[in-house]
């Protein structure tokens, strides 16, 4: 067997969170940055917490928001403009 090739353990490393908490774990690196935690992430904490990421919750907001409002699928246009072509021809 090789000698000498694993990493070195840190039984007492840091893991910080983007929320401020901060807990003690075993690691194979010395400190550990994270952006959700047991204390903040949304499913443990019932709490809605959007993080977005260059805009991602905006658009699909948005696409949400046209749904509602009755904009017409590409679907439906086909259906549409074939009817009405149906109709013409006759």
């Amino acid at each position: 067997m090789k000698t000498d090739i694993h990493p070195t353990y840190y039984p007492e490393a840091i893991a910080k969170c983007a929320c401020g908490n901060t807990f003690t774990v075993g690691s194979t690196m010395e400190k550990i940055d994270t952006e959700v935690c047991g204390a903040c992430h949304p499913f443990y904490t019932g709490k809605e917490k959007l993080m977005d990421s260059m805009g991602q919750v905006q658009k699909f907001k948005e696409r949400a928001s046209q749904k509602k409002t009755g904009t017409v699928s590409k679907r439906v246009k086909k259906i549409q403009k074939r009817q009405s072509r149906a109709k013409k021809a006759e």
